[in-house]
């Protein structure tokens, strides 16, 4: 009898342990929306987390920068966090953060991100979705995101790390109009860099801004063509944007977002 109630216990403490979390109480995430988003043309669901500032139901009239962060399952908790503290510290605006999420780290589980960030590459055969990707956004996310809330259409900041600061720089070269801000972090362009060294796009109609970090501990796989990229561009009389790059110092690939974060929004808004 005594072993079948501490079995009983032991079964319940182990199904308690596995049940889901409830974010309510991590008020770190602040004011969080989920949607779930499908691209038509990619066939492809996105999950897709909204990050409200504080004050938003309060201010009826009022609209908001917009940062769209990429790989939104690993980043969107640890950015959406951390833009609390510097806003907070009144480093950064009030704004809304939109994490576009896979659900997965694995391709077998649902994350194209080496398919949805990446211009072609004749060393990987499913890269070059990049244009498609873009097209989703500008199409299909953004317009739902601005008609669903008070985001500001003039006031829109991409922000990526590694495969996804590739992305940044796609669109930058490609479509530089589609956002206002532009924030690489660690761009990883280890296998198609030609691309990223010519002119895809003329000058927009309106002036944008582009923010490319690269971590001094960078593995030289990525950092070599990372600086190789900065190097170009600042030497180039034909950008179209206006155009800022540093140096992460002891930062290496993977520690480079929050710090990549906080000096490009810095940069981004400080003539705000």
């Amino acid at each position: 009898m005594l072993r079948s109630i501490a079995c009983a216990l032991i079964f319940l403490a182990i199904s308690s342990a596995g049940a889901a979390v409830n974010t309510d109480a991590l008020h770190g995430l602040g004011d969080t929306r989920y949607h779930n988003v499908k691209a038509d043309k990619i066939g492809r669901d996105y999950h897709i987390y909204v990050m409200l500032p504080n004050g938003y139901k309060e201010s009826a009239d009022r609209e908001y920068p917009t940062v769209y962060l990429l790989d939104g399952g690993a980043l969107f908790p640890l950015i959406s966090a951390y833009y609390r503290y510097l806003n907070f510290a009144e480093e950064v605006p009030d704004l809304m953060i939109v994490g576009i999420s896979y659900g997965s780290d694995t391709h077998k589980g649902g994350n194209y991100r080496s398919t949805d960030y990446t211009a072609e590459s004749s060393e990987r055969d499913y890269w070059g979705g990049a244009g498609a990707f873009q097209s989703f956004l500008g199409k299909e996310l953004m317009p739902f995101i601005e008609s669903t809330y008070r985001s500001d259409a003039s006031r829109r900041v991409i922000f990526g790390q590694s495969l996804g600061g590739q992305f940044v720089l796609y669109t930058a070269l490609t479509e530089p109009d589609l956002f206002w801000g532009h924030i690489a972090s660690n761009p990883a362009l280890h296998r198609n860099l030609p691309f990223f060294l010519k002119s895809h796009a003329g000058s927009g109609d309106r002036p944008t801004h582009l923010f490319v970090a690269s971590g001094t501990d960078d593995d030289p796989r990525f950092r070599e063509p990372a600086l190789e990229w900065i190097r170009h561009w600042s030497d180039s009389t034909d950008k179209p944007w206006r155009l800022k790059t540093t140096d992460l110092q002891t930062h290496s690939h993977m520690s480079a977002p929050p710090a990549s974060f906080r000096q490009g929004m810095r940069w981004l808004f400080a003539r705000e």
